[in-house]
């Protein structure tokens, strides 16, 4: 199966190969900060969603950060295949201007959060049993929270210094702030190294939250003052929760579903630069991570992952960004059936590799 590769870390290695994989294993699927990449991953999301193969016998937890928690809002919706393609279709046709400002971004934002979350279904999403979603966002601190662009830009550049050394440094700009649903919060936030808060969405604050996960430093305004959380600016959850960087395991054999768009793993949106920066095998035990060949990419418009620079570089000719844009998603629609082959023929076990 030439367009996905699977890395296991140790224990869901072992587990694999000892009994193969069972969806019932997953205990939570996660959405990383990917930007646009996260549309190579909508096969695969639909594939899942479509023959409701997570949470038959325990609800699973849906964690994300920016566009994975843009991606889970739909899953937990009352008609979730309609809503998942409907915030499809509006995040890859909505329009960007040379004009536009971290206001009006945010505001195409709620504009596309609108058309596919309804607030009537709200309290039916938030009464989902197979599904728990959990929002991540980082409440900014200091400068980081200015809407003055050159203040923000000197305090993050503060904060990629810093952060260069230590990754806990990373705490004196920005606290994480999980939204979460249930009667209690998932296991990560209970885990005794998690840092941060932790809050419940209910339908005041669903929509606020989403979109503050996603809103990015320089580039989306914060949402401000978030209903139930601490006063302050919320900003994008990749500035501190970028890829995997928690274990979000609950039980020793259960199972930790990531699709990714590449091999690497890095931690933080400020990590980007640090390659030595890597998850701990702790964070990794659990994981099952699935991701496209080299091969794959090399057949998608212009030989990539659809990503935020696909903005700028179409800014004048939107048309040409959008036609590209779904051209992948056409591309990328197999890749669940793919993955479910290899999981039903047991090929799973002869293609795994350790992380």
């Amino acid at each position: 199966m030439s367009r996905l590769r699977i890395k296991a870390g140790q224990k869901a290695y072992e587990i694999i190969q000892d009994g193969g994989f069972t969806f019932d294993a997953v205990c939570a699927y996660f959405g990383a900060a990917v930007g646009p990449r996260w549309l190579i991953a909508s096969g695969f999301d639909l594939t899942l969603l479509s023959q409701g193969l997570l949470g038959r016998k325990k609800a699973v937890h849906l964690i994300g950060s920016s566009a994975g928690a843009w991606r889970f809002a739909a899953w937990i919706q009352p008609q979730a295949d309609e809503a998942y393609r409907k915030f499809l279709n509006a995040y890859i046709s909505v329009g960007y201007t040379r004009q536009d400002t971290p206001a009006t971004i945010l505001e195409k934002f709620t504009h596309i959060m609108n058309e596919y979350i309804e607030d009537d279904a709200l309290s039916f999403a938030l009464a989902n049993k197979r599904y728990r979603l959990s929002v991540i966002t980082a409440r900014a601190r200091g400068l980081v929270a200015a809407d003055t662009l050159w203040l923000q830009k000197t305090a993050l550049a503060a904060c990629f210094v810093m952060n260069f050394f230590s990754r806990n440094s990373l705490f004196t700009f920005a606290e994480r702030v999980v939204f979460y649903d249930g009667s209690k919060p998932p296991p990560f936030c209970l885990h005794p190294q998690y840092r941060g808060r932790y809050v419940k969405i209910n339908e005041a604050n669903f929509k606020f939250s989403v979109m503050a996960s996603g809103a990015i430093p320089l580039v989306v305004a914060g949402v401000k003052n978030i209903y139930g959380a601490p006063r302050g600016v919320y900003r994008d959850g990749g500035l501190i929760d970028y890829h995997l960087s928690q274990p979000f395991a609950s039980k020793e054999n259960d199972l930790v579903l990531f699709f990714h768009h590449q091999e690497r793993i890095i931690p933080g949106w400020l990590d980007k630069k640090v390659k030595r920066r890597v998850p701990d095998a702790e964070t990794l035990k659990n994981a099952v991570m699935i991701f496209p060949t080299p091969s794959f990419i090399d057949k998608l418009p212009d030989g990539k992952v659809p990503d935020r620079d696909d903005f700028s570089t179409y800014v004048d000719d939107p048309a040409q960004r959008i036609r590209k844009w779904r051209e992948t998603v056409e591309l990328s629609a197999p890749l669940g059936e793919d993955f479910l082959e290899l999981v039903e023929s047991g090929k799973i076990r002869d293609v795994v590799e350790k992380m």
